[in-house]
């Protein structure tokens, strides 16, 4: 088998002119240069030099080698950089997903383009997953990162889920509605008679089941519309007056107009965005979360 070695030693060779150059210029002794060189002849099972009295002359056989080694070890050393970069995180894509009530708005987006800018030779590939979605992504290695609403609930082996940041939760009803009149903030017991978008289901969405459980604090339970549906399409079926939700207030930076977001007067009402991502993540993935943990 040919070994790199044998490769750098002749194209040296070929380099430089001489043997004793090429000893040189490798920190070799050159009897150890012209041994290698014997065995790579000995495996090509021809000469590759004419051992002149002057100096070492290439062969046909040498002259048709030549080209082709020196690419060898160009190729390979750009093998060996980009490996390095890939491994140290400075090379790659990032597979990120994040659920529809953690829209990609305000200090989150700001987080992303600073990663981006610190690292030149990286890009991202940005999806929407459900929460469960996300973290079974995660699990199978599909997905590098998830963003998502906690609590998480249903966990996945071999995921780490870490929170990010808390956001205040707000009241979202059209603005025809009899609380939008004022921008008083609003105490849950006043709702106690309207109709809510998104109560908990089999759909086993984080925010649903946290609303229900700020409504249950407060004495009731919320009262289920006749319209279910998703978070992508929730804001427009609250501006067309099907009813009420307890949202994200990032969730503002995406309503229609017509969305009225009313803050409310419970301390209590909040809600955790958490990083999802494998217990022992690459590099790339590691000082994206570090860069998103020192942003937000």
């Amino acid at each position: 088998m040919i070994s790199t070695r044998q490769l750098r030693y002749f194209v040296e060779i070929a380099d430089s002119g001489s043997f004793s150059a090429a000893a040189e210029r490798l920190f070799v002794a050159q009897s150890a240069l012209s041994r290698q060189i014997k065995e790579l002849e000995a495996q090509l099972q021809t000469p590759l030099f004419e051992r002149t009295a002057r100096q070492p002359r290439l062969t046909a056989a040498g002259e048709a080698f030549y080209p082709r080694a020196r690419n060898l070890l160009s190729e390979l050393l750009k093998a060996s950089d980009l490996a390095t970069q890939v491994g140290q995180g400075q090379l790659g894509t990032l597979r990120l997903s994040h659920s529809s009530t953690v829209p990609m708005s305000g200090a989150l987006l700001q987080g992303i383009s600073t990663w981006l800018e610190c690292c030149p030779g990286v890009s991202m590939d940005i999806a929407k997953l459900s929460s469960e979605a996300q973290l079974e992504e995660i699990a199978e290695g599909r997905l590098d990162v998830g963003l998502l609403r906690l609590p998480v609930l249903r966990q996945r082996e071999g995921v780490r889920v870490v929170p990010l940041y808390t956001e205040p939760l707000a009241l979202a009803v059209p603005t025809g509605h009899p609380l939008a009149r004022s921008d008083a903030a609003v105490e849950l017991a006043q709702l106690k008679d309207h109709v809510y978008l998104d109560p908990p289901s089999s759909a086993r969405r984080a925010v649903s089941y946290l609303s229900a459980e700020l409504c249950m604090r407060a004495g009731f339970f919320p009262k289920a519309a006749r319209v279910m549906s998703r978070k992508t399409t929730q804001l427009q079926l609250i501006q067309a007056g099907f009813g009420i939700a307890l949202l994200p207030k990032s969730m503002q930076d995406i309503a229609p107009p017509n969305v009225h977001f009313l803050p409310l007067a419970d301390p209590d009402c909040h809600s955790t965005v958490a990083l999802a991502c494998a217990q022992a993540p690459n590099a790339l993935v590691e000082q994206f979360c570090q860069t998103l943990h020192e942003c937000l």
